[in-house]
């Protein structure tokens, strides 16, 4: 856990450093003609969605981010943490909405329940 108390996911940084690479290999399509500079708009959109997305935990609430914007969520609105069959973490809200937690893998759901204070139920299925 940070300082702050916040626990950060984030997508793999090597998305970012592929978007990256991406950049410099179209900067000869882009410099061929002045059509073609939106071609550099691509890896760089992707690069900021690696920079910017995922989700954020503190014991008060979730903070869902996006490449635009971002959903705050309190934990006294979720009901349940649980996973898609995909390894996905998802939120299930009380309202009976499904939240998918950008960043966040099965495997990272004990560091995400920490973020809130409580401990983790053992529980025998």
């Amino acid at each position: 856990m940070s300082s702050s108390g916040v626990v950060r996911f984030r997508h793999n940084q090597a998305i970012l450093v592929a978007a990256v690479i991406a950049f410099f290999g179209a900067l000869p399509l882009a410099a061929a003609r002045w059509y073609l500079t939106p071609v550099l708009l691509v890896p760089l959109v992707v690069a900021a969605w690696a920079w910017r997305a995922g989700t954020d935990a503190d014991p008060r609430e979730l903070r869902v981010r996006a490449l635009v914007g971002q959903r705050r969520i309190g934990w006294d609105h979720v009901v349940a943490l649980a996973t898609d069959p995909r390894g996905r973490a998802l939120a299930r809200l009380d309202d009976g909405e499904q939240v998918l937690l950008p960043a966040v893998r099965d495997t990272d759901l004990p560091r995400l329940v920490s973020a809130t204070g409580q401990a983790l139920e053992d529980r025998a299925d």
